[in-house]
């Protein structure tokens, strides 16, 4: 049963260095040794002994089955993010094909022992292998699915498509058809190679060296023409994006901006990430109502690629745009290592904006048009480079100032912004010297002082949240909601943190995971990641490769996905005064996207609800106004009803309680019916939706009006 074949016809010999012959052949041994290797041979052989019928490609042998059948059941163990029929086909036929070629090479040496030819097996070894087949195909699919059911429940995903599952079987096949068909072509070129090698060198010579030409022949077309091609073809693709500008963003009109009057950095410059940063942001009064305090209007210096030739000169013209804004006025400033395309995390920057007051300063450069995915594989020295580059000058400039007039210099970076940041440090003490606080967010695996503290750790602390040094400055969280460990240890002088989901495949990936166990699936798992999933060799490598380009496709919380685990970092690093935990939590929902947390009363703070912001107090929720389209033409906004009841009468708070406060702001009609009738000429020049001011006005307008008498039923999604 260790011998290839097929279930009818000749079996083909799959003898990996083409040194076999078929038993239906025996005259063989008599032939030279170049019709040998022409006619014996491995897989590449005809499956026919008939002379003259074509070959086939899309034959198996039963050792290489044996192995895709066991390879590809393990294929459905968990790993750590839940997987669609798409991506468990995909990672099925892979796991399958690498099975395949496992089972051929494990029976070429059996025969290699027992000094035999391949032999042609039974029937009855088929047979046996069609049932063993379908029941373990059948209980492993089901397992999966269950395993897969789990991991949706512990990240709250919702979303299952039936038709995609029962897709993956064909997904597969398809793909392990490719990679047979692939393997076969390059053993047939070994086997070209070797026979034309073999006129003029011995026949073993002529093997290692075919073997050698065909694997430096692929490196090379690999790596250097299919993923340079690759990587050029992207590039251009993006650097023709950073051209182009976001919807609704506009150059800044405020000189506290690069790209804004008086900058030294032109607005054009700044690429399509940078035109973002510098565009968005909370604005004074989205500060001030989080705060209940006169706030001021945060400082943002970007240099784009385009703005100067290397990353030196970026940085250094970040630097001096961020002296002539006054961001070393300020009393805090943060200098943020960008990802891969120069994109910086809204969540992070505008974090640390409302926990300033707005009495802060944000810098950072772009160092590559490409998105994270491909930079991990080309760019990783520039995002080193860049990181040095900008710490080294803003650090430069910042220890010139008087040390009485230095603003906190804090350091921060998501994902292989974290890998850039790291590179202008050499270690922790250098770390707490040249820092007032670090946050680094979901490092990959490779980064340099990552790994040394992981590695480094005490004992007993695990590697998915390690104690180094007994957290006197770096310390570990995966929610810094429930507590950075470690409990009870003093925590005093410069903070460093690292931030990382126990299910964030880019946290964990590592070429390591191909042979050997690491130290976070054989300790107690994380909180989010399955307490079934173990390590198989090669099988769990793929598995949690498959997970990288999902890694942001899952809820916050989980993955690679950081949102309001910013609010509780920044507030361990920055230890922000006058901040409460019902701030922090209220803020979270902010950076959420939650935008009753702004104006629902009861998801204030509690110094907002003792009236500090009296405008809120007793408001309800506003909704936005309904938009006509195409599809609803005549959708507009219903005459307003004057209340009938008194400013201090209690009323709904749309929650289904009594709000006992008194109204603020006095009922309006004549407005009301103002902003009605303005409603068509608005739908007229915007038939598809409203813009943005234009939105914002009416939803002003009608500030003033009772909610239940925008007839909500009437709104347009």
């Amino acid at each position: 049963m260790d011998t290839p074949g097929i279930p009818v016809g000749s079996p083909p010999d799959e003898h990996p260095d083409g040194a076999g012959q078929r038993t239906a052949d025996p005259a063989g041994a008599d032939r030279p040794p170049a019709a040998s290797l022409a006619a014996g041979g491995a897989e590449g052989a005809p499956p026919s002994a008939e002379p003259g019928k074509p070959r086939r490609l899309l034959y198996v042998t039963l050792p290489g089955c044996w192995g895709a059948l066991i390879a590809g059941c393990l294929s459905f163990t968990p790993s750590l993010l839940p997987r669609g029929g798409v991506v468990q086909g995909l990672i099925w036929g892979i796991t399958a094909a690498i099975g395949y070629g496992l089972g051929v090479l494990a029976a070429s040496i059996w025969r290699a022992f027992a000094d035999r030819e391949p032999r042609r097996p039974r029937r009855r070894s088929w047979l046996v292998f069609f049932i063993t087949a379908a029941v373990l195909v059948v209980g492993s699919f089901g397992l999966g699915q269950y395993w897969q059911s789990e991991i949706r429940k512990l990240m709250g995903v919702t979303e299952y498509s039936i038709p995609l599952v029962i897709a993956s079987p064909f997904v597969a096949a398809a793909a392990f058809c490719l990679l047979l068909l692939i393997g076969r072509g390059l053993r047939g070129l070994y086997h070209w190679a070797a026979t034309l090698l073999d006129r003029w060198i011995g026949r073993r010579a002529a093997r290692g060296v075919g073997w050698v030409l065909v694997v430096g022949l692929t490196y090379l077309i690999v790596s250097g023409l299919l993923l340079e091609g690759f990587v050029n073809l992207m590039n251009s693709a993006y650097s023709l994006r950073d051209t182009m500008t976001a919807e609704g963003i506009h150059q800044p009109t405020t000189s506290l901006r690069s790209g804004g009057p008086g900058s030294v950095i032109p607005w054009d410059s700044l690429g399509w990430q940078g035109r973002n940063f510098i565009g968005k942001g909370p604005s004074v009064s989205d500060i001030e109502k989080f705060t209940g305090q006169p706030a001021m209007e945060p400082i943002r210096a970007y240099a784009g690629l385009a703005s100067a030739p290397d990353a030196q000169a970026r940085a250094a013209l970040a630097v001096k745009d961020l002296e002539r804004a006054g961001g070393f006025q300020r009393k805090n400033l943060l200098v943020v290592t960008t990802t891969g395309s120069g994109w910086v995390d809204p969540a992070m920057v505008d974090t640390f904006e409302y926990l300033s007051g707005g009495d802060c300063a944000t810098v950072a450069i772009q160092y590559s048009y490409l998105p994270s995915w491909i930079s991990y594989l080309v760019d990783q020295s520039k995002a080193q480079e860049a990181g040095r580059a900008l710490f080294d000058a803003v650090y430069g400039a910042w220890s010139q100032l008087p040390a009485d007039q230095r603003p906190r210099l804090l350091v921060a970076g998501e994902s292989l912004g974290s890998f850039g940041g790291e590179a202008a440090f050499t270690g922790e003490y250098d770390l707490a010297t040249r820092t007032d606080g670090t946050l680094f967010v979901g490092p990959p695996n490779f980064n340099t002082l990552f790994r040394q503290f992981s590695d480094h750790r005490d004992a007993g602390s695990p590697e998915v949240q390690p104690v180094y040094q007994d957290g006197r400055v770096v310390r570990f969280a995966n929610d810094p909601t429930t507590g950075i460990p470690p409990a009870g240890q003093p925590w005093d002088g410069t903070r460093i943190l690292y931030l990382m989901h126990p299910s964030d495949p880019i946290v964990w990936w590592s070429p390591h995971l191909i042979f050997s166990q690491p130290d976070w699936i054989s300790e107690p798992p994380g909180q989010d990641v399955l307490k079934s999933m173990f390590w198989m060799p090669f099988v769990t490598f793929w598995q949690v490769t498959a997970d990288l380009p999902f890694a942001t496709g899952v809820p916050a919380g989980h993955g690679h996905k950081y949102t309001s685990e910013y609010v509780d970092g920044f507030s361990a690093v920055m230890q922000p005064a006058g901040i409460t935990p019902e701030d922090l939590a209220s803020l979270s929902k902010i950076i959420a996207g939650d935008e009753l947390s702004r104006t629902d009363p009861a998801r204030q703070p509690a110094r907002l609800r003792a009236g500090q912001r009296a405008p809120l107090a007793g408001r309800e929720p506003k909704r936005p106004p309904p938009i006509m389209t195409k599809r609803n033409p005549q959708a507009g906004f219903p005459a307003c009803r004057r209340l009938s009841r008194s400013p201090g009468s209690p009323r709904p708070d749309g929650r289904g309680r009594e709000n006992t406060q008194p109204v603020r702001r006095p009922v309006q009609p004549d407005r009301c019916e103002q902003a009605a009738a303005a409603t068509p000429q608005l739908a007229e020049h915007h038939p598809r939706q409203a813009s943005e001011q234009d939105r914002y006005q009416h939803r002003n307008d009608f500030a003033g009006c009772s909610m239940t008498d925008r007839a909500p039923d009437r709104l347009v999604v």
